[in-house]
This record gives C-alpha cells, sequence and structure tokens, in this order.
C-alpha cells in the first residue's frame, strides 16, 4: 500500500468511490468533537487498499479511510484494527494520526470507515529525499530509524495490544498467509518465481521468536515529517500491523537499500555516498544499537521474505484490477511491475540461501 495523505494528491472522488455527504456529515456532527460544516470531499490518489479521502470544512481538514466496495477477500481490509492501534499508540506518544471516530453501521456511507485528523507536513515518495540538503539526509534518515526503534520498543500489554495479533511462529503464519491469498486469486494467475518461494521459504525459516508491535509497511512515503525539520509528525497506513517480528519489519524498511525506486520508494542504484545516505550496514547497525543488539540474524532471509509479501501485495492488486474493484488510479503500474518484483524476490532468497 502507498501511504501519501497529502494535499497535492487529492482528486475528484473516482468513479465507483462516491461518498453520501449528507450522510457523512450527520455522522460527523454526532461522533467528532467540534465538527462543523460545510463539507467537501476530495479522493487522494494513494492508498492501494482502502480508498482514502480528504474531508474539508472552513476550519479543520480531517482524512476518512473506508473499506473499498465490492466484493472482498476474507480478512483484508480491516478498517477497525487500523483505528485501534492508532489510538493505542497515540496513547503512548508515539506519532500517529489522531482518531476521531469508527463507524461499522454499513448504511452510513456504505462500508466501514473511520475518520483522524489530517497532518499537515511533507511527505518524501522519493527514498533519495530530494528536497531535503545534502547535509540534513543523515538526521532524516536517523529518524526513520528512531521512530521504528521507539515502536518495536513499545510494551504490546501496556498499551492494551497483547491480543492484537499471536506472538510466536510469525514466519510460518505469515508465510502460508501470503501463500494462501496469492494461490487462491484465480484471476490474478501465477507466477513462477512466487511459486518457487512459496516452496522455498516455509523450509528455510532461521531460529528465533521474538514479537513485538510491527507496522508491516513501514516506508518514508508512509510518514509524515515536519515541515521544516529532521522529525517524524505520524506513520500512517496501518492496514498490515500487528503482532511480530521486529526484525521482519525493519527489514521490510530497509529494503529500500535494494529497492528500484520506479517500484517503490526505492535506493536500488543510488549513489549513497554522493547523497551523503548511510548505507544498509550502517543503518541496520544505527537500528541494533538503537534495539540493545549486536547484530541481525537471519537479517537476508527476512529480507527475502519482504520482497515475496510485497509481491503477493502487488499480486492482490492485480486480481482487484481484473475484478474492477481497485481502490487506486496507480494500480495498473503496480500490476505492470509484479513480474520485475516477483524476479527481484526471488534473487533475494537466492542471496540469502549464499549467504548461509
Amino acid at each position: 500500500m502507498t501511504g501519501a495523505l497529502h494535499a497535492s494528491g487529492v482528486t475528484a472522488v473516482r468513479e465507483g468511490y462516491a461518498i453520501d455527504a449528507v450522510a457523512l456529515e450527520a455522522w460527523m456532527r454526532q461522533h467528532v468533537e467540534g465538527y462543523a460544516g460545510p463539507l467537501s470531499i476530495a479522493q487522494f490518489a494513494g492508498g492501494q487498499s482502502n480508498p482514502t479521502y480528504r474531508l474539508e470544512t472552513p476550519g479543520r481538514r480531517y482524512v476518512l479511510r473506508r473499506k473499498p466496495p465490492g466484493q472482498l477477500l476474507k480478512g483484508a481490509h480491516a478498517i477497525d484494527r487500523e483505528a485501534r492501534i492508532q489510538i493505542a499508540l497515540a496513547e503512548a506518544d508515539f506519532p500517529v494520526a489522531r482518531i476521531h471516530g469508527l463507524c461499522t453501521d454499513e448504511t452510513v456511507i456504505g462500508t466501514w470507515f473511520y475518520v483522524m485528523d489530517m497532518v499537515d507536513g511533507r511527505i518524501f515518495w522519493d527514498a533519495t529525499f530530494p528536497d531535503v540538503g545534502h547535509a540534513d539526509r543523515p538526521a532524516y534518515f536517523d529518524a526513520m530509524n528512531a521512530t521504528i526503534a521507539a515502536l518495536h520498543g513499545i510494551d504490546q500489554e501496556a498499551t492494551g495490544l497483547g491480543d492484537y495479533g499471536r506472538p510466536g511462529n510469525y514466519f510460518e503464519r505469515q508465510i502460508a498467509r501470503w501463500s494462501r491469498q496469492y494461490l487462491a486469486d484465480k484471476e490474478a494467475g501465477r507466477d513462477p518465481d512466487m511459486d518457487r518461494l512459496v516452496e522455498w521459504l516455509p523450509a528455510n525459516i532461521p531460529p528465533g521468536g521474538e514479537t513485538s508491535i510491527v507496522h508491516g509497511d513501514f516506508r518514508c512515503d508512509n510518514m509524515i515529517f515536519h515541515p521544516t525539520e529532521p522529525r517524524v509528525l505520524a506513520v500512517l497506513d496501518w492496514e498490515l500491523s500487528t503482532l511480530g517480528h521486529p526484525g521482519a519489519d525493519f527489514a521490510y524498511h530497509a529494503m529500500m537499500y535494494r529497492m528500484p525506486p520506479h517500484i517503490v520508494a526505492g535506493l536500488g542504484g543510488a549513489d549513497l555516498a554522493g547523497l551523503n545516505i548511510p548505507t544498509e550496514t550502517e543503518y541496520l547497525g544505527r537500528y541494533c544499537c538503537r534495539r540493545g543488539m549486536d547484530a541481525m540474524p537471519g537479517y537476508d532471509f527476512y529480507i527475502a521474505f519482504n520482497f515475496f509479501r510485497l509481491a503477493a501485495i502487488f499480486h492482490g492488486i492485480k486480481g482487484r484490477v481484473l475484478r474492477g474493484t481497485a481502490a487506486s488510479a496507480q494500480a495498473i503500474e503496480r500490476v505492470a511491475v509484479l513480474p520485475e518484483l516477483t524476479s527481484l524476490a526471488w534473487e533475494q532468497a537466492k542471496h540469502a540461501q549464499s549467504a548461509r
């Protein structure tokens, strides 16, 4: 999923995704403290899975995320989970947008939804941070590093999230989940590299069962930064969050070092020294230091797993495009790079195998 809650990324509401403004405004008057209309609605260009909207009044701006219309896969588009974790993390002083309310009454706008604050700041779509000064780039990378390390240090029991996922056997469960989803989507078809990964991954899981809160999609374009400072104001898009392995969550984030930028925000092929960006080894070391670890055994497997998982997500987008339920105008672009992504995923698995 691509986060992107940014004013420049809004469009007119697309066909098939209209919202009953009268019904929504009535709900907001009841559930959003201080709400005062009139209300205007635009749709964000991002949000591959759950359609996302900007709600604007004369005095405030909000963001609405909803389940998409149409037939949905079981367990997907869990809007209620997104709202729950953000409420809990806000109480733990982790940077998230304030949630105003969750609606599970489908008669209001046709699907479940929640409304949160729109956080003003910057979103960086390009992992090289081209709009940041050369000398300042390390501070922005350090801010991301510190934020994900802080997330993994939050006590899930103390924040009321002890039942937010199942502890232990994270890779077994995740590989099985994404494999099932891949195999079940008949419209999207099969891919030979994905078939190889479905077989290879469960047979090569490294030992270790640490559990923490994980975001699942932690990328630079899923964060809102302060308008002028290297500081994260809000982490967006919690759809894939759960209790899981922190090393896997960090590896997904660090996957940017091996990811071509035309697939998602990545640093593949970038001149890191010339850009004054820390190397992958340096970045991993900084995270380990923050978490009190000497190293991260299994890191290359974690990377391979995350390429597979992202490919499975893009495969699901392909299925939604073919079924006519894709939530974003960018979905077709995701489908176009799917063969390249699945090939990269298999290459990472071969790299992990040879690194043993």
